[in-house]
């Protein structure tokens, strides 16, 4: 199978789809591998290390004669236009926020797989981009936070006398917001939680901050199958906003992380609970792409209202290119033995593989993922 690894071309966007790393053990499985030029360079991985390894520098990328193409982010018109009918495509398709994307692919003929639609079990657990990517989103919406923040995080004892310890509150605890959770723990900060999730309890307890919720018979009960949160009634809404506007109102630091896939992230700050913080206050908003846990937040821009910065990420695990490409890159090669027939080494995915087919999105000129399929077909 040949393998192409594609610059990525969407504005910041700083990783790559496969390291150097991955590519030697990619050739070593009996794969060739062709790398767009330049396209690891803001990754810390230049021509040359892909070189060294193995692999062949192409100006376009190589797609037109690839099997497989690689990506982190959605492909452009002109990427589709270039991968041949049949071949394989993987990447962050993010397909709700453009389903043209998943169509202009079906209709080419190409077999996409959407990384964020590899399920959560066990067994796909190495596979999972969306984890591998939020843990370092997590830990960075912590640093970003640490850098807009007037103050120290930890407290400190000095012959001028005591610095309080910051007040950090992570909403949504999700692999975002447990790392952050313990980010903020390891610079000093005091720690405290929420999720609508009742077996998140547990898991911030473990970490050592404290569990904000109020814990009636619908919170216990607000969990899908798939470990993600439902949307709760407008009563338990009304009592945990009570709850949660006292304890906003003490806080330095809010980082929310709440994201229910295909739908707009729900509000978990409003304007009215932002203003009650104090002046030198710091909202960080994970969720600004799918319309933001707080509506004050703007994409990658830092609003001030009152004193209080709040900054929306759109794509944090970009600000660590090196981590989040080696994650990433580990995730896919991880994934490739489910795209490849073992003795021929051809592109032949598994089709009744419930990876595969959770991952599918196109396959043979057809939207196949159930929640983009036309009825009929599904």
């Amino acid at each position: 199978m040949r393998i192409a690894v594609l610059k990525e071309s969407a504005a910041g966007e700083t990783r790559v789809a496969a390291t150097p790393e991955t590519v030697k053990k990619i050739i070593g499985l009996g794969h060739s591998v062709v790398v767009q030029a330049g396209a690891g360079v803001s990754a810390s991985a230049p021509d040359e290390q892909y070189r060294a390894v193995g692999a062949e520098i192409a100006p376009d990328g190589g797609a037109g004669s690839a099997d497989l193409v690689v990506k982190v982010r959605r492909p452009t018109d002109s990427e589709i236009a270039a991968i041949k009918p049949g071949a394989g495509f993987i990447s962050l398709l993010e397909p709700y926020g453009d389903r043209g994307v998943a169509e202009a692919l079906a209709k080419a003929k190409i077999d996409a797989l959407a990384m964020e639609f590899v399920p959560r079990i066990s067994r796909a657990q190495s596979m999972d981009a969306l984890s591998s990517q939020a843990n370092l989103a997590g830990y960075r919406a912590v640093i970003e936070a640490a850098a807009l923040y007037g103050r120290a995080f930890p407290m400190m004892m000095t012959a001028a006398g005591t610095v309080a310890a910051a007040k950090v509150f992570v909403m949504g605890v999700g692999v975002a917001g447990l790392q952050a959770i313990a980010t903020a723990r390891r610079l000093g900060a005091v720690v405290s939680a929420t999720d609508v999730r009742p077996a998140t309890k547990e898991q911030v307890a473990s970490l050592g901050a404290k569990f904000v919720a109020v814990e009636d018979e619908e919170f216990k009960q607000a969990e899908t199958a798939a470990g993600y949160a439902k949307p709760m009634s407008a009563e338990y809404q009304a009592k945990q906003a009570a709850l949660v506007t006292e304890h906003i109102a003490k806080q330095d630091i809010v980082i929310t992380t709440a994201l229910i896939p295909g739908r707009p992230a729900p509000v978990l700050v409003t304007e009215a609970q932002a203003k009650s913080m104090r002046p030198g206050s710091v909202i960080i908003d994970l969720a600004v792409a799918q319309g933001g846990n707080c509506p004050l937040s703007k994409p990658d821009e830092v609003v001030d209202v009152g004193g209080v910065k709040i900054m929306g990420f759109t794509n944090l695990p970009a600000r660590l290119p090196a981590d989040a490409s080696s994650l990433y890159s580990r995730n896919i090669l991880a994934l490739l033995p489910l795209l490849t027939d073992k003795d021929t080494k051809a592109f032949a995915p598994h089709w009744d593989d419930e990876i595969i087919k959770g991952a599918m999105l196109s396959r043979a000129g057809a939207l196949v993922h159930p929640h983009f399929a036309p009825a009929s077909a599904a």
